[in-house]
Parts: C-alpha cells; structure tokens; sequence
C-alpha cells in the first residue's frame, strides 16, 4: 500500500488538485460534492458563495471548489479559476427550460484565459427524474462537440442515488494522472 502512495504521490507530486464544481443552481453541486466526500446524500441548502473540501478519491486528493451558481453569483465564479487543474460542470438533466442558460454559461467560462489548460468533466445529473434530457441530449444541447483543444467527458450521474460519479471521478483521476 505504501508503495502505491509513493508511486502517486511521485506521479502527481505532493500538491493537492484544485477542481471546481460549477454549474446553474439547483443542478446538484452540493449534493455532489458532500456525496464525493463522505459518500452519503447529506441535507443542503442553496450555496450563496462557496463551500470548499478536501477529497481523497483512490490516494489523490482534491481540493473542491463548489461555486453557487445563481444568477446574481455566477459573475464571481472568475474569482476562483487561477490554478484549477479541472472543473466538474453539473447540468440538472431535468430542467429543460434552462439548459441553454447552462450552455451559455459554460461557454462563456470555457473561453477564460485561466482555464484553458483545465480539464471538465460534464455531469448529466438528475437522470432518475422522470423526463429529463438523455446524455446524448445534454450532450448536444450543451454544443460539446464544437469544443476544441480541450480533454472532456460528459456522464449520466445521478447524485441521490450516486450513481455515475464513481466512473466520472475514475476518468478525471485518469486524465488528470495522464496530463502530468
């Protein structure tokens, strides 16, 4: 086991991955984060500014940054980008009306200089609600195809029941793992 934890603390050296979870309100970044961390759905609240936490997942650490994403908060997300290695984009699978409002928001953060080098992963989440938009869709409506120069990956998770995050946080480590 100590070797392991030699071997990656070697590969990724000793400092912790800064990751930013972002995304429209309600779409289940709280819920996420707190599910990464202690591995069970805890009570949450609207995050009005930012509520950060040390994850460990498979000997990597972490340091998550979840972001609130109302409307009158998504303006302050820039302050928190320098130095992200990747970003976890929650996209509330079952809100329909305001998947073009995420679409624009990712873009618009995607084109800032300092997160050019970072790596996202997109979470379809909610996709145990009855009617909510398909990966595929999510996929489409959030125009992922057109992006370029950048490592991502889009996953069906559902945060309640935890389902997907293992096999999105897998990939991220992987990436991560594999950039440095």
């Amino acid at each position: 086991m100590g070797g392991l934890l030699s071997y990656f603390r070697n590969l990724l050296g000793s400092r912790e991955m800064r990751i930013l979870i972002l995304g429209l309100d309600g779409a289940g970044k709280t819920t996420i984060l707190y599910r990464l961390q202690v591995g069970e759905v805890v009570t949450t609240i609207p995050t009005i500014g930012f509520n950060v936490e040390q994850v460990t997942y498979k000997n990597l650490k972490f340091q998550v940054w979840d972001l609130g994403g109302q409307t009158s908060i998504r303006p302050y997300w820039r302050c928190y980008y320098s130095n992200t290695d990747a970003i976890i984009y929650v996209v509330d699978s079952a809100d329909r009306d305001r998947i073009g409002i995420s679409k624009d928001e990712l873009i618009y953060m995607l084109r800032e200089e300092e997160l050019q080098g970072a790596i996202l992963v997109v979470l379809a989440n909610k996709q145990d609600m009855t009617g909510c938009l398909s990966v595929a869709e999510v996929h489409q409506a959030l125009g992922l195809d057109a992006l370029k120069n950048r490592t991502f990956q889009i996953f069906k998770t559902s945060a309640t029941k935890g389902e997907g995050l293992d096999q999105a946080m897998d990939w991220l480590s992987n990436a991560l793992q594999s950039r440095k």
